[in-house]
């Protein structure tokens, strides 16, 4: 059983992934030795997972279901079963990496008791990467204060180097942004400085002034996942894994990285294998369906009918004055707000009883040990979001695409300086709202659905709403018994930023491999 290390963890898609590989006789192919999370919210979400990965496949306790249910709280599940709870708060290590972090004695020490003098081990996790998002750098660039030179996130995959020359795991699997392939700093590129130090970690740390524990030549040769050939400059874009090539329900592209020491030469990865595509409405269609709240007005299921009712003979939903395919998104819409009504689920809780197996990927998801679902309640919108909500559901129902602000009626145009700039001439800002199209992988789940549920809208018109944190969830793969802890926002917040732990499963399997080839057991 090899032993696995998850740094900059977040809420343990990579490990969940990982810890899910089993052999034939359903043991764990991974021992999860220890993870390093430093927000509070996603650790005690990383600790809850690794409780119920403490006890054998199948075999977690009632207590672990009444907890997602809301019948307990996590407290009392922990006092039920202590022996369990001790093992997951020695694995879990709630510790800040890098500058004004964890002293790295103390981080080398903690890392040797967790490997307790193991040699062959595996390292996941990919350092915060908002420096080297594109989204980022482009808020950067609008802040006249901002010196890319003193922003600690540009630097934190060197502790990941710290690691590597420290510990020298056999191999390690480093996520990332795709920005990362065009970021610079001091006019270096950074993923060409990242791939070389990634390949000979002792150098690069001595030229950052570290302090090496190991001395010891410690180098590795890093690989694509997608053309099983070693990394160069020439070959860069081989780097970048399109989720949505393997059955992960997301445009989801990240570069993802694959080490292997270099005292074994000869041993190279197998590529991820590509699959059908799998749409939005194959994993959350079958979810109960819920109403929006209403923000800024008293909220209730009557309120919300008749909120929307009343734009039925409004002049932004008047077929009359339209016409070719524009008449019948505007026939749609008008049926909705004649017909809509509140769906028996209301806004949903943090815990719904239901049977809602998703049409694919069924084994992964469902527990039907739950009996429902959680994290499945909506937030509140403005009604006029609620209208603009409705109308790109409509009209992707009618187009199959997502529409710009040019195909909304000038009703429902947001009052913003960026709007007639986006008309004009196009912009980011032209798909302000965007609609998740049914019949296809959704957009990229990232933490900024935290912030609103614009770029998140459900397809459903009926429903005229943005994803809940299970739908959410479910994009990103994390099966159902997954619960995320702490307030919606936080939730959301670590469901964007996590690795697709399906995706991550289809990493592992590699990964297997190659230790099988190292001659690693």
């Amino acid at each position: 059983m090899a032993q696995l290390i998850d740094i900059f963890a977040g809420p343990g898609g990579l490990s969940e992934g990982f810890s899910s590989i089993r052999k034939d006789n359903e043991e764990a192919v991974f021992q999860h030795a220890l993870s390093i999370e430093m927000e509070q919210f996603a650790f005690e979400t990383l600790k809850l997972r690794t409780f119920f990965r403490c006890f054998p496949k199948g075999k977690a306790p009632e207590a672990y279901y009444q907890c997602l249910r809301r019948e307990i709280s996590c407290d009392e599940l922990y006092e039920k079963h202590p022996v369990e709870t001790a093992r997951a708060k020695i694995i879990c290590w709630r510790a800040r990496l890098g500058p004004d972090g964890e002293e790295p004695t103390t981080v080398h020490d903690r890392i040797s008791k967790a490997l307790a003098g193991d040699k062959n081990w595996v390292l996941i996790g990919g350092p915060p990467c908002q420096a080297y998002s594109l989204a980022g750098r482009s808020r950067n660039r609008g802040n006249a204060d901002y010196v890319p030179a003193n922003d600690v996130r540009q630097k934190l995959y060197v502790e990941y180097l710290q690691i590597l020359a420290d510990h020298r795991p056999a191999v390690f699997v480093m996520e990332n942004v795709k920005g990362l392939l065009s970021a610079t700093l001091n006019n270096v590129g950074m993923f060409h400085r990242i791939l070389e130090d990634l390949q000979n970690p002792l150098t690069a740390l001595k030229r950052e002034g570290r302090t090496i524990c190991n001395d010891a030549n410690c180098g590795y040769k890093i690989y694509s996942l997608t053309e099983s050939e070693e990394l160069t400059d020439k070959n860069i874009l081989s780097s970048i894994i399109r989720a949505e090539e393997y059955g992960i329900p997301q445009t989801r592209h990240r570069v993802i990285l694959l080490g292997i020491r270099d005292d074994f030469p000869t041993v190279k990865p197998d590529r991820l294998i590509p699959c059908k595509h799998v749409s939005v409405a194959d994993v959350i269609g079958t979810l109960p369906p819920l109403r929006s709240g209403l923000s800024k007005i008293p909220d209730s299921a009557v309120a919300w009918e008749k909120c929307l009712h009343s734009q039925a003979d409004t002049a932004w939903t008047d077929a009359s004055v339209h016409d070719g395919n524009s008449k019948a998104v505007h026939e749609l819409i008008h049926k909705y707000l004649t017909e809509i009504k509140s769906p028996s689920a209301g806004r949903g809780g943090e815990y719904i009883e239901c049977d809602a197996k998703a049409s694919v990927h069924t084994d992964w998801y469902y527990d039907s040990r739950l009996s429902g679902v959680c994290n499945h309640n909506t937030r509140g919108h403005i009604a006029k979001d609620l209208y603009r909500y409705l109308y790109a559901a409509c009209y992707a129902e009618i187009h199959d695409n997502s529409p710009s602000l040019r195909n909304f009626p000038r009703e429902l145009l947001p009052e913003h300086m960026n709007v007639e700039s986006a008309l004009e001439h196009g912009s980011n800002f032209s798909d302000r709202f965007r609609v998740q199209v049914k019949e296809h992988p959704g957009t990229t789940v990232v933490s900024h659905i935290s912030k609103d549920g614009h770029y998140y809208i459900h397809y459903d018109p009926s429903q005229c709403r943005s994803f809940t944190v299970r739908e959410a969830a479910r994009i990103q793969t994390f099966p159902d018994n997954y619960l995320f802890c702490g307030p919606r926002t936080a939730q959301y917040v670590q469901v964007g930023n996590a690795v697709p732990p399906l995706l991550a499963k289809q990493i592992g399997e590699i990964v297997v491999k190659v230790l099988d080839d190292c001659g690693i057991k």
